[in-house]
């Protein structure tokens, strides 16, 4: 039988393991300061003619550099999500744009997903199980209702994206669900987005700034409402029936 000093792993092999998440960390805090302002709607403005110039004579290339650049900003949380959005509708139009943004995004959160659980979420959730109490009892509802859940974190964004990238990696969750939910619980809000910025050239040409108050008006939000109690359903079933 082995002892616990030979069971658990040698602290550099740990170090390792929290090395990605740790950087991410560190990459958010950085970046929260340091690019508070760069990647802003004003700086979209300012380059789009040398954005769509390079479209235009390396459409693939502009593909790759777009995905590449929007991943990075999820996986280390840097600011400017919502312009990427934007941009992403700017350069290539709902569609594909909606599906660029969809892929740059969830790669990203996926990204941060795998250095989370590597780093602190498989050691938290075993610890959680083995814990009793109130924490193995909020972590069994959670799985109970899983599905639920991580569609809800992302129709109903009163969660932070990145915030919402961690809390499934610290209660267990796998990462084909993890991957499936996010992948597909992210398209009605980027499909609002993109929408928005595919009209962004009549807006620049105005010389004023894109309207993202749309999201609250009755025509989107209302759907987005109802895919979100489509999503909690199952929950509200199992409350009714006084399984949990």
């Amino acid at each position: 039988m082995m002892t616990p000093a030979e069971s658990s792993p040698p602290p550099t092999r740990t170090w390792l393991r929290r090395l990605p998440i740790l950087v991410i960390l560190a990459a958010a805090v950085i970046g929260a300061i340091a690019f508070r302002d760069a990647l802003s709607f004003e700086t979209l403005a300012r380059h789009r003619e040398t954005l769509l110039a390079f479209r235009d004579a390396h459409y693939l290339w502009s593909v790759l550099a777009f995905l590449a650049a929007y991943v990075a900003i999820v996986a280390l949380s840097l600011p400017g999500g919502t312009v990427a959005t934007l941009a992403g509708g700017f350069l290539f139009g709902l569609f594909p744009g909606v599906f660029y943004n969809v892929l740059g995004a969830g790669t990203g959160a996926v990204l941060v997903f795998l250095a989370a659980r590597t780093g602190f979420g498989d050691a938290l959730s075993r610890r959680l199980d083995g814990a009793g109490g109130k924490a193995a009892r909020l972590q069994a509802a959670l799985r109970e209702n899983e599905w639920s859940v991580l569609f809800l974190m992302r129709l109903v964004p009163l969660v932070p994206f990145f915030i919402a990238n961690l809390i499934p990696a610290f209660v267990g969750t796998s990462l084909a669900r993890f991957a499936v939910s996010t992948y597909l619980g992210i398209i009605p809000g980027a499909l609002v987005f993109t929408s928005v910025g595919s009209g962004l050239g009549e807006v620049f040409a105005r010389g004023e700034a894109p309207d993202l108050g749309i999201v609250f008006t009755p025509p989107v939000l209302l759907p987005l409402l109802g895919l979100a109690a489509l999503a909690a359903l199952p929950m509200l079933v199992r409350a009714f029936k006084g399984d949990r």
